[in-house]
C-alpha cells in the first residue's frame, strides 16, 4: 500500500499519485538486515550493526528523496593502507530531481566528497583524494602526512592527484573505502577478483564482491544517480546510441599525455611545474596527466563528462547516462564515472529534510518475473570441486536470493543468502562426501538447480 506525508510536518496528507520511473523504482531497499565488514586476517565478516541499502524511497512530481544509512550488502574492507576510519551510519536523506536538465552554460566541475549515490546508498567520490602538488614547496600537499595546501581544502591546485592508483593499498576488494567514516567508490563497484587482469589480491582472504559483476554479453544496470540527476550505469550499453549494434564496452575519452617532465597540463595548458614524471609521480599520478580526445563517428565512446545521451533499457525514450568506465582488462578507467565536470544543472543532493508532499514507493511488491529470474546469469565454479565452490550471479541482483546446497537425498546441507546488491556465495565442501550434490538458487516465487559434483 502507497502512504502519502508530508515529512517536514509529519502530517498526514490527502493522496496524490505520480507517475514512477527508474529513479524511483531502481533503489535497492532494505530495512531488517544489517550489513558487515572485515577485521584484518579475519576471513569472517562481522555484524557492523547497520542497516544496509536504502531505507526509503519517496517522490513528488518533481524530486525523489532517499534515506540510506550508506553502508552495502557486500562487506567492506578491510583497508590496508593505515585508513583508520571504518563504514559509518551516514542517516543521510538525498534529493534528486526526476527532470534532469544539461547546464546550459559553462559546465560544474565535480567536487572532493560526493557526487553522486549508488542505489544501494553508497556514496560516489570522483578521481580525486584531497591530494596534490605544491610548486612552492616541491611537494605533496593535502591529505594525510602532508601539509595543506595553500587555499585549504578542496583549493584548485594545478596538479591533483587520482585516487585510483595512488589509494589502490586502501581499498577493499569491492574498491571501496571510507573517509571519516563515508564509504564510498571512487570508480566502477565491480570486485577485483572478478577482473580479467586482477591488480589487487585483497579478495584472495576476503569474499570477491560488490555491488554487480560485469556481463559483457549484456547491457549493464543502472547502479546509480549524479548530482545532477542523471543516471549511472555500468560498464557495457548499446554499441550504438539509438539501441541498437549490440553490446560493447564504453570506452572513456580521456588518454593519457605523452611528456616526462610536468611543465604543462596534458591539454596544453602552461601551469606551475609538477613533479617530472618518474616511477612515483608515473603518467596517471595526477588526474591533469589526462586530456580529452574526441571519437567522431564512434558512439560507444564517451563525452568530457564520461556519458552520452543514448536509449537504455531503462529509458527506452532515451536519457543522457554516464558509464562507469573501465579498460579491455576491466581494470578502471580514468575518469571513472563522473567528471571531471557535470553534464546536467548540478545540486548538492544531501539534504536534512522533506518539505513537499511525497509518496513513499513500496518497494515490497516488486518481483523478479520468471522470465528475468530464468535468465540470471548464474556462475558456479570450479565444477567439480574439493574444496570451496563458489556461486556468483552477474549483472545486478535487485532482490534476496537463497542459495541452497542439497545432496542426493534431496536434504539441505548448507544454506547462503545473496541479497540485493551482492554478488556471490561459498561453500566449503571439504568435509563432505564424494559425490553429486544439488546447488538450488530461489527467491520466493522461482527456483532453479544446478547440478555439482564433489570429489
Amino acid at each position: 500500500m502507497k502512504s502519502i506525508i508530508l515529512l517536514a510536518l509529519g502530517t498526514l496528507v490527502s493522496a496524490h499519485s505520480f507517475a514512477q520511473g527508474p529513479e524511483i523504482t531502481s533503489w535497492l531497499q532494505n530495512t531488517t538486515n544489517n550489513g558487515t565488514y572485515y577485521v584484518s586476517g579475519n576471513s569472517t565478516a562481522l555484524d557492523n550493526g547497520i542497516l544496509y541499502n536504502c531505507q526509503e524511497v519517496s517522490y513528488s512530481a518533481n524530486n525523489v528523496y532517499v534515506k540510506t544509512k550508506g553502508v552495502p550488502a557486500y562487506p567492506t574492507g578491510p583497508f590496508l593502507d593505515g585508513n583508520p576510519s571504518v563504514a559509518e551510519d551516514q542517516d543521510a536523506i538525498f534529493q534528486f530531481t526526476r527532470n534532469p536538465q544539461e547546464e546550459a552554460g559553462v559546465k560544474t566541475p565535480t567536487t572532493a566528497g560526493r557526487i553522486g549515490v549508488f542505489i544501494n546508498g553508497a556514496a560516489l567520490f570522483d578521481y580525486r583524494d584531497g591530494v596534490a602538488w605544491n610548486p612552492t614547496t616541491n611537494s605533496p600537499c593535502g591529505g594525510p602526512g602532508n601539509p595543506p595546501c595553500p587555499g585549504g581544502p578542496g583549493a584548485n591546485m594545478d596538479w591533483n592527484r587520482d585516487a585510483i592508483p595512488a589509494e589502490m593499498d586502501g581499498f577493499d576488494c569491492s574498491k571501496g573505502h571510507p573517509a571519516m567514516g563515508t564509504y564510498h567508490h571512487h570508480q566502477n563497484p565491480s570486485a577485483f577478483k572478478l577482473d580479467q587482469n586482477v591488480l589487487s589480491t585483497i579478495c584472495n582472504l576476503y569474499d570477491a564482491d560488490g555491488l554487480y559483476a560485469i556481463d559483457a554479453a549484456n547491457h549493464s544496470p543502472l547502479i546509480g544517480f549524479a548530482y545532477d540527476g542523471f543516471p549511472i550505469y555500468g560498464a557495457y550499453g548499446f554499441a550504438n546510441q539509438d539501441g541498437t549494434g549490440g553490446i560493447t564496452r564504453m570506452k572513456s575519452g580521456y588518454e593519457l599525455g605523452n611528456y616526462s617532465a610536468r611543465t604543462h597540463n596534458a591539454d596544453g595548458t602552461d601551469v606551475d611545474d609538477g613533479p617530472n614524471v618518474d616511477a612515483t609521480y608515473f603518467l596517471g599520478y595526477f588526474r591533469e596527466d589526462y586530456t580529452f580526445v574526441a571519437h567522431p563517428g564512434q558512439e560507444d565512446y564517451l563525452d568530457e563528462h564520461n556519458g552520452r545521451w543514448c536509449i537504455t533499457p531503462d529509458y527506452p525514450m532515451g536519457t543522457y547516462a554516464y558509464f562507469c568506465t573501465v579498460d579491455s582488462d576491466w581494470n578502471s578507467a580514468y575518469p571513472y564515472a563522473v567528471g571531471p565536470t557535470f553534464y546536467g544543472v548540478y545540486n548538492n543532493a544531501l539534504t536534512t529534510n522533506i518539505t513537499e508532499t511525497v509518496e513513499i514507493y513500496d518497494s515490497s511488491s516488486a518481483s523478479l518475473s520468471e522470465e528475468e529470474f530464468n535468465n540470471l546469469n548464474v556462475k558456479i565454479y570450479p565444477n567439480p570441486i574439493s574444496d570451496l565452490i563458489a556461486i556468483q550471479i552477474s549483472g545486478l541482483v535487485k532482490e534476496n536470493l537463497t542459495v541452497d546446497l542439497i545432496d542426493f537425498t534431496g536434504k539441505v546441507v548448507e544454506n547462503h543468502h545473496i541479497n540485493a546488491g551482492q554478488t556471490i556465495a561459498y561453500f566449503d565442501v571439504s568435509t563432505l562426501y564424494v559425490g553429486n550434490y544439488f546447488i538450488r538458487i530461489s527467491n520466493r516465487d522461482f527456483q532453479v538447480v544446478r547440478k555439482v559434483l564433489v570429489k
